[in-house]
Formats: structure tokens, sequence, C-alpha cells
């Protein structure tokens, strides 16, 4: 068996490569750029350059491939990519697909929506697939590293929300198992960490792991949206965030799932391991002391 891992270099996609490589599996990473996918992914993975718009590259990754990991950034030719590696993994005949989609929280925001989309687009394809819905990764909280740093504060629009932030290695390790499993697992698979924190709960964990007073500010959305805009981020981008903060306050990403321990057969990361791992970015100790 190969498999065929789109995005290999994003934020799931180089654990999707990794887990793969660690069960033994052949792995060719689809990639823009040979040398940053070389040095992200390390040796034995076999590169294939191309372009998600060009679908002569995409016939030309897929040859000898029998399962293909799918992900695209949000990207504004988004549904036009993943549709065109949908249609060439149909005319290779690729037996098991398994797609990164969006937590589908709320129907109203933009990337949401083209995740069902193309979540419907699998499913017509009658390829046989698997949907993986993460939720929140913890890895979104580093934007967020610099200004906890010198300011010893978290900044967001979250409200009392609680979160089940999810680890994206747990996310590239349960991707490998879907995809190398003997018989495919159920459709959809939301996948979560193990507890559901606030954002002042995670100012806290931050607080231990750091070692310093890490403290939660909730901030109203609309300076949020100025912030973001403010910091040269696409307005469609900044309202799709702060419209996935307003979902968690409404609940949306409180529930907590087993898929990972199923998927993978161990519990998923805990948010305080995350913390540790990165206290430095955070403004622990060896930040402050350098």
């Amino acid at each position: 068996m190969k498999v065929l891992v789109t995005a290999a270099t994003g934020t799931v996609g180089a654990h999707v490569v990794h887990a793969l490589q660690e069960r033994g599996v052949p792995v060719r990473a689809f990639v823009r750029d040979r040398g940053r996918a070389a040095a992200r992914l390390g040796p034995g993975v076999e590169l294939v350059a191309g372009d998600f718009a060009d679908r002569g590259s995409l016939d030309r990754a897929l040859h000898g491939v029998q399962r293909l990991y799918l992900a695209c950034g949000n990207v504004p030719g988004q549904l036009a990519h993943e549709r065109r590696v949908i249609d060439a993994a149909r005319a290779a005949g690729v037996e098991r697909v398994v797609k990164l989609s969006g937590p589908s929280v709320a129907p109203s925001l933009l990337f949401e929506r083209w995740h069902a989309e193309l979540e419907r687009e699998l499913h017509d394809s009658g390829l046989p697939a698997v949907v993986l819905r993460p939720s929140s990764f913890m890895t979104n909280l580093l934007a967020s590293a610099e200004a906890v740093a010198q300011t010893g504060r978290l900044f967001a629009p979250a409200g009392g929300a609680v979160i089940s932030f999810v680890d994206p290695r747990d996310v590239g390790e349960a991707a490998a198992a879907a995809l190398t499993a003997r018989d495919r697992p159920a459709g959809v698979q939301a996948l979560t960490g193990p507890e559901a924190l606030s954002f002042a709960q995670v100012a806290h964990e931050l607080s231990v792991a750091t070692g310093r007073r890490v403290e939660y500010v909730d901030i109203p959305g609309e300076a949020a949206l100025e912030a973001l805009t403010g910091a040269g981020l696409p307005p469609a981008v900044a309202e799709f965030v702060v419209g996935m903060f307003a979902a968690q306050r409404a609940g949306a990403m409180a529930h907590m799932t087993d898929a990972v321990e199923r998927l993978t057969g161990r519990p998923p990361r805990p948010f305080a391991q995350f913390a540790r791992e990165h206290a430095a970015t955070f403004g622990g100790a060896a930040v402050a002391a350098a």
C-alpha cells in the first residue's frame, strides 16, 4: 500500500507523514517546494512536486497510490483544488480517501460551508472515504504567544466558552490510523482533546508551564476583528476567526469524543502537555533568560 499525502508540510500533514512512516507505510508527499518539504519532513519520504491547480501533476502524484490523505488550506481556490483532487483520485482508482475537514460548528461560516460542500462531493464521488472533523487546534494558540510573552495576557473574544482543544499530532496519528486500518472506520470522525477548557483555564495552564502569571482578557468581537484586520489578515479570514469564537461561546466545541483513542489506541494529549512543550514560546524561562 502507498499513501499520497497532500498539504504534506501543513499543520496536520507533516504529522500524517511521520505517523505513516512509523507504521512502515510507503509515503508520497505532494508538495510545492521540494526544498522546504525536505527540511520539514526529513529523509525517507518520496516527494512529488505539483500544484492543486495542475491536474497533470495530480495524476502523476496519484499514479500507483492506493490511499489518499486530502487536505488544503483555507484559500480562495480551496473548493476548486479539492474538487480537482477528488476527480483525479476517482480516475486513479484510489481505494480510500481520508479528508481533513472543519469542525462543522456553524454552517454560516465561510470555510465551514466550503468543507460541507466538499464533504458532499466526496460522498457523491463514490470513493470510500473517512472525514475527520477536528476541534480547535492547540497550535492556534501560538498566534497569541508573542502577546503572552510580552504582556502576560491572553487576549481573545471567547467569553466563558469551553473548548475541547486537540493537538494536531493526535489528528495526524488518527488520520494515519484511518488510512491504514484493515476495515475502513465510520464515515465521520469528530476529533477532540481529552478535556474542554475555558480560556481562563488555558491561561492557568500557561502560567503553570511558564512559571509566570498569565491572565486571560476577554475582548469584544468588534475589537478582535479590528485587531486582526489591522494586523494584515484578509477581512474574510478575520470574520471567520471572530465568527468561530462566537460559535465557541455558544458551546459548539464544548463536546468531547473518544475518536482519537478509538483510532490510535491511546488517549489524546492534554493541553498541559502542549503548554509545557511550548513554554518558552509563551515567555517561559528559556525566553526570559535569552
